[in-house]
């Protein structure tokens, strides 16, 4: 395992599995039979794996702009840039070949609309997508926008996705959790 800031972990009952979550800004890596999970509202998950060496990863993040109609701002690109290419770098590093990566995304919905600024979610998969095929990383599968939050599961040793759309939120930890994030983005303290 391989990840980037603090993950949590616990055993999934119903997968069977030991479960490794990640929040905002994070990610994992894996080489291994385990489950990663993450909860998704107006940001965007990358499940990228090399299948012939079953080596993957989750990347959870989200990219923000002040204007829908303006162009990413450089440094928000920039840092973006440098965390995918971070977590790129992790799975190749565990093992995993560029050539061999597949992706599959998920999230960016229209839910943090109440901070009264652009799609956030629009503009994250929009970015998440043209970083994939700038880096040659073909998309095999993607459920991407809408209005509601996503549990996402993903396997790596398997390739495997399971995806639920949230209609109604027992709590609002998730959207707590994304205004937290992208007000630490627009705030400038990119890390």
């Amino acid at each position: 395992m391989y990840p980037l800031k603090h993950t949590e972990t616990y055993y999934d009952p119903y997968q069977r599995l030991r479960a490794i979550k990640i929040s905002p800004g994070e990610c994992c890596v894996i080489d291994s039979g385990e489950l990663i999970v993450t909860v998704l509202g107006s940001s965007v998950t990358a499940c990228i794996r090399d299948s012939r060496q079953r080596i993957g990863g989750m990347h959870h993040f989200m990219v923000a702009n002040v204007s829908e109609d303006q162009p990413l701002n450089q440094a928000m690109e920039a840092m973006a840039n440098a965390s995918m290419d971070s977590f790129i770098n992790r799975l190749i590093e565990m093992g995993a070949e560029e050539e061999y990566l597949e992706a599959k995304v998920f999230g960016g919905g229209n839910v943090l609309n109440s901070l009264q600024r652009a799609n956030l979610g629009a503009s994250s998969a929009q970015f998440l997508m043209s970083y994939l095929a700038g880096r040659g990383i073909p998309v095999v599968a993607a459920d991407i926008l809408d209005v509601y939050p996503r549990k996402v599961y993903f396997f790596p040793d398997t390739g495997e996705v399971l995806v639920k759309k949230l209609k109604e939120m027992k709590n609002e930890t998730v959207l707590l959790r994304e205004q937290a994030y992208s007000e630490w983005l627009f705030a400038g303290k990119l890390a």
